[in-house]
């Protein structure tokens, strides 16, 4: 599982990313990022700002139109959390990013490696794998 610290749970960044961030796609996975150096103009007011820029938090949404199967959306989430969890525990991600992936439903017919591979070169896309 991903640490506590790096989920985006709260409304307001998931607003935030979905209103300011960049879209970048490929087959099965499509990414939302926002670089936060960058959209300091909207950051809480009651925030600090250092801290705020020196954040990563990650967000995976399979929605219904993947599967109407909770147990293959779920599969699919788990699968693409441990990727991301795997390069959080090496340091291979940069800091200061929002980070929301959003599944496509032909995500259904893939492996772990295939997903793994694809989540990679999102990320390296977006310049945010180091």
């Amino acid at each position: 599982m991903i640490p506590l610290n790096n989920r985006l749970r709260k409304t307001r960044d998931f607003n935030l990313v979905i209103k300011h961030g960049r879209w970048v796609s490929n087959s099965f996975l499509t990414l939302k990022s926002l670089e936060l150096a960058k959209n300091q103009d909207y950051f809480p007011k009651k925030e600090d700002p250092d801290k705020f820029v020196k954040q990563l938090k990650l967000a995976f949404s399979v929605g219904l139109k993947v599967s109407k199967s909770a147990v293959k959306r779920n599969r699919v989430r788990r699968q693409m959390s441990e990727v991301v969890r795997l390069l959080l525990k090496e340091d291979k991600l940069k800091i200061g990013y929002y980070l929301m992936f959003v599944a496509k439903k032909e995500v259904l017919d893939k492996n772990y490696a295939e997903i793994s591979q694809e989540i990679k070169l999102l990320l390296s896309k977006t310049k945010v794998l180091l």
